[in-house]
């Protein structure tokens, strides 16, 4: 099985401004990558980037074997999900509703959503809305979303952050989850600690360069 991340020689330029400066990087089926770096290193962007959410400005790159910049990403995002630091939670619809929403978006089949939020804890809040929930409850509810969608890559963008150990340990379950339906993760944070755990790798991104941590 081949690379399910390729990025070669990357560059993304924001507001004429390099964000990301020739970036490669390889992610295998079942490999965990931490990406560590201060705020402003480009974390972030390069997570955008690997959800195919932006285009690099040169270089080159393929995510699921679908050419970056080109028409066969549509056809490729429904099998990445990101949990971002600002969860994507709708606040207007219900905690249930909003996992109907993704598996819509995800085309799977929404028959296992009481038991997604029973696995999180959250089977008694299902009617509570997204912007009447708590900060946990917002990313308990992003992991349901993982166990309901099945990603081939999943990226976690400060994923660990704020969240208490029980949390901890259900964003370190979907990790393992996804890594034993041949997935692979990347994780990006500036906190190396969680990094370490989870991680088999572990990079260091400054200024836009990725590199081996030492």
């Amino acid at each position: 099985m081949g690379q399910l991340i390729s990025l070669e020689n990357v560059t993304v330029d924001r507001g004429g401004h390099p964000v990301l400066r020739g970036v490669t990087l390889d992610v295998e089926p079942e490999r965990v990558v931490g990406v560590a770096g201060p705020n402003g290193s480009g974390k972030t962007t390069l997570l955008r980037l690997l959800a195919t959410l932006l285009q690099p400005s040169s270089g080159s790159g393929r995510i699921l074997d679908a050419e970056l910049g080109s028409d066969a990403l549509y056809e490729v995002r429904r099998d990445i999900a990101m949990i971002s630091h600002t969860p994507a939670v709708i606040p207007e619809l219900t905690l249930r509703e909003n996992l109907v929403h993704a598996t819509r978006l995800a085309g799977v089949g929404d028959d296992g959503i009481d038991r997604a939020l029973r696995a999180v804890g959250l089977d008694a809040a299902g009617d509570r809305t997204g912007g009447a929930s708590s900060h946990g409850m917002l990313r308990r509810i992003e992991v349901a979303r993982i166990l309901l969608t099945n990603p081939r890559i999943l990226l976690l963008d400060e994923a660990f952050s704020g969240l208490d150990s029980e949390a901890q340990v259900l964003i370190g379950a979907i990790i393992d989850r996804t890594c034993a339906r041949a997935g692979c993760v990347v994780i990006v944070s500036h906190d190396v600690r969680h990094l370490q755990t989870h991680a088999s790798d572990v990079l260091l991104l400054s200024s836009g360069r990725l590199e081996v941590s030492s």
